[in-house]
């Protein structure tokens, strides 16, 4: 089930990826404080990194944000602004969500 999709801005590198308004939020349940998703990362060529990341998503002023973790993937991955992500809930090798890349 898709959470959301969104083309990648400057502020999301330097910020932490900011969750688009019109996200799905059903499966990650509301929460106070931070929640640690793990998460596979397949790139556009279908490339997976080998292990789960874990995102720690957390409540900014009233918004939802990927920190930690995020920035791990984005490093990783070569992330740069205009690229898109989505992102998925999937029961998936021990994790249960997805973050697909298009660059």
């Amino acid at each position: 089930m898709e959470i959301f999709t969104k083309q990648l801005t400057p502020f999301d590198f330097d910020r932490g990826l900011v969750l688009p308004p019109r996200s799905n939020l059903e499966p990650l349940q509301h929460f106070q404080g931070t929640i640690e998703l793990s998460t596979i990362v397949e790139s556009a060529a279908g490339t997976r990194l080998l292990d789960p990341v874990i995102i720690h998503c957390s409540t900014i002023r009233g918004s939802l944000v990927f920190k930690r973790g995020w920035y791990d993937i984005a490093r990783y991955v070569g992330l740069k602004s205009g690229d898109t992500v989505t992102f998925y809930q999937e029961d998936n090798g021990g994790a249960r969500f997805k973050l697909t890349v298009k660059n």
